[in-house]
């Protein structure tokens, strides 16, 4: 997709998105905790997610790569810029609804490669049960060859199933946790544990 050079504002295009994410950063890094790295998508991309989060419109024509682009600064970019912050989850809805219409129009059919996922993970980072086999379904039927992540699907799923929340988001989001909960994150191993046994039995 080539690297962009140019300056990120609140007018950043889904192009300087799908450069910055996919070319410049790449796979390996999509799911490091990586202090600069999430200070580079705050200084690119934290404007232009505060105006839409303020009523403002992308303005970008309806295409899958758009759609794309679009996921990808509602879902993960704030999971880097706000880590610890409620901010973080604050646009889910927006990414889930975006995903949802990708899904059924099949426009994450026509998106190769392992940047398919980004259309997947809104419904992993549902709270909602339907969600969950959604999301299950789609890797195992649109994304055979992504073992890792049906497994990551699948964990997203079992917590949600035993709690109906994801636990670590408590702190961040000012849940109380249950004892059940508090359990899980600090004798059971967690999230973690869940999927190296998953693993495990793959």
């Amino acid at each position: 997709m080539g690297q962009t050079t140019r300056p990120e504002t609140a007018g950043a295009s889904a192009q300087d998105i799908l450069d910055f994410w996919i070319d410049e950063t790449g796979v390996d890094k999509w799911y490091v905790t990586d202090d600069a790295l999430d200070a580079a998508i705050r200084n690119r991309f934290e404007a232009l997610w505060t105006r839409v989060m303020r009523g403002g419109a992308l303005g970008w024509h309806p295409t899958p790569a758009n759609m794309l682009a679009a996921i990808i600064l509602f879902d993960q970019f704030p999971r880097n810029m706000f880590r610890a912050d409620p901010r973080a989850y604050a646009s889910d809805a927006l990414a889930r609804a975006k995903a949802k219409h990708a899904i059924d129009m099949d426009w994450d059919r026509r998106i190769d490669g392992p940047q398919r996922q980004f259309f997947y993970l809104p419904l992993m980072h549902s709270e909602c049960l339907a969600d969950q086999d959604r999301c299950v379904r789609l890797f195992k039927d649109r994304m055979p060859e992504a073992a890792d992540n049906l497994i990551h699907a699948r964990a997203h799923r079992e917590v949600i199933r035993r709690f109906g929340r994801f636990p670590h988001r408590n702190s961040d989001l000012g849940r109380d946790s249950t004892a059940a909960e508090r359990a899980f994150v600090e004798t059971e191993g967690g999230y973690g544990a869940m999927v190296n046994a998953l693993r495990a039995a793959a």
